[in-house]
């Protein structure tokens, strides 16, 4: 986890030495430890001996699937994931934010933009780690249409009592749409709730993660009753919640 005493560690993924270099080059001076990795081997390898604070992963790694990579990462993981992409690449880009990246990059990119967006991240991944106290009452669980969202845990439990797996910022969404039943907040608001109103070029990233957590809580549905949509407005948690006891124990 990044700190004052830890740097934020940074792999690197793309099959370019030179790309690689370059941003090493522009990540090391302000103070990230970066490490390197040309292909999805190495990086699960370097992966298994430590877990990154981040990772930049470029989808054209020659012979692979950058996608599938990605989705291996994702599932294994709750690691930042930044996509690395070409300006023809739109449709890479959607899937690779439907399965859970927290943002893209296209080639051919800007350092100071990569810099920012790798800050921004971290910050909303640092953010998401506060203690459960600053976002409501320690151990507090809320319940809707057999769903239980366990605010001291950060997990979400499925009617069937399965854990459903939820990225950092997945969480963070649905924390802030069940803590306010009924009311509707815009995209701004939302933002503002998940970055501890620290502005940063992520906010196209809301209605992918709507559309992430609709998959998971109503999978089938062609109208989704959870997280409803408001028309030029935002997004309603559409039904009621109910606070229920907290479990003891681990």
């Amino acid at each position: 986890m990044p700190s004052e005493f830890k740097p934020a560690h940074i792999i690197i993924v793309d099959d370019d030495a030179d790309v690689r270099a370059t941003l090493k080059a522009a990540l090391s001076p302000e103070g990230f430890h970066v490490s390197e990795a040309q292909n999805g081997r190495e990086l699960l390898a370097a992966m298994a001996a430590a877990v990154p604070d981040l990772i930049t992963l470029d989808l054209n790694l020659g012979g692979e699937d950058g996608l599938k990579l990605a989705r291996e990462i994702r599932a294994r993981w709750n690691v930042p994931i930044i996509m690395v992409t070409g300006k023809s690449d739109a449709i890479d880009r959607v899937v690779g934010l439907e399965l859970g990246a927290d943002d893209y990059i296209t080639k051919p990119f800007h350092l100071r933009e990569v810099l920012a967006r790798i800050r921004a991240v971290l910050r909303r991944y640092e953010h998401g780690r506060e203690p459960a106290s600053t976002l409501t009452e320690n151990g507090e669980r809320f319940e809707f249409e057999g769903w239980v969202l366990d605010i001291m845990r950060r997990e979400l439990r499925a009617p069937s009592g399965e854990v459903c797996q939820l990225t950092t910022a997945e969480y963070e969404l649905l924390a802030i749409l069940v803590l306010r039943p009924g009311r509707v907040l815009s995209r701004d608001s939302i933002m503002d709730l998940m970055k501890g109103h620290e502005w940063a070029p992520l906010d196209r990233t809301i209605d992918g993660l709507v559309a992430r957590l609709r998959r998971k809580l109503e999978p089938e549905s062609e109208r989704p009753r959870l997280i409803k949509t408001v028309r030029n407005v935002g997004y309603v948690f559409g039904i009621e919640v109910r606070k229920v006891k907290s479990q003891s124990g681990p």
